[in-house]
């Protein structure tokens, strides 16, 4: 059985959640490049496409008038219990026109599987049947290219620093806002943020 991988960072747990220790903060992350501006201006999330974690094609414009929340996931990350609460909002939204879209990655310290059918294989087995792309780099230069586009459009501090690190997508596919890793899924915040975001009249086809 493969062992967690530490944080590396301090780590309390408060009510069965695990968060990071504010005085300690998370490592530094490679740092991304940012898609050019003007090319960052010209595009919106449905211009980018994704592998899906079976491999098959995941276009991004699938979820045309939706509201989507892109999340970096990983299997033995300390925050692995947002797995449940990720799970609860695809099922508690996705009738209003929300979809989860998660993104499985090794950047922060290798804390995800090896294999893409390891990863679909955990999901299955704990309950997790919201869209996942393939095991993918999310920050430095090999960052898939929606990640450098999200860089052109958020401060560095609002770019993913660890695992479990949150990207709400408007209906019209453009960035509303980062929410980072000690976001929790019930957090308020993020719940009305979504809310707010499917208020918003459907993009037409």
């Amino acid at each position: 059985m493969r062992r967690l991988a530490t944080l590396g960072l301090g780590v309390a747990a408060i009510g069965g959640v695990a968060v990071a220790a504010l005085a300690v903060g998370f490592p530094t992350p490679p740092a991304t490049p940012p898609m050019a501006a003007a090319e960052a201006a010209r595009k919106t999330a449905w211009d980018f496409n994704l592998t899906a974690i079976d491999g098959a094609p995941m276009p991004l414009k699938a979820y045309r008038g939706k509201v989507v929340l892109l999340v970096n996931t990983a299997s033995f990350c300390g925050f692995k219990k947002q797995f449940a609460g990720l799970q609860g909002l695809q099922d508690r939204y996705a009738k209003a026109g929300f979809t989860l879209v998660g993104v499985p990655s090794g950047s922060f310290k290798d804390q995800e599987y090896g294999s893409n059918k390891e990863i679909a294989d955990h999901c299955s087995t704990t309950g997790i049947h919201f869209p996942m792309a393939e095991k993918s780099p999310v920050v430095g230069p090999q960052a898939l290219p929606i990640y450098k586009w999200a860089a052109a459009k958020v401060s560095a501090d609002d770019t993913p620093h660890w695992n479990f690190h949150k990207y709400l997508i408007g209906r019209d596919g453009r960035l509303i806002r980062a929410f980072g890793t000690t976001t929790d899924p019930s957090d308020p915040a993020l719940n009305a943020a979504i809310g707010t975001a499917l208020k918003a009249r459907p993009a037409r086809a």
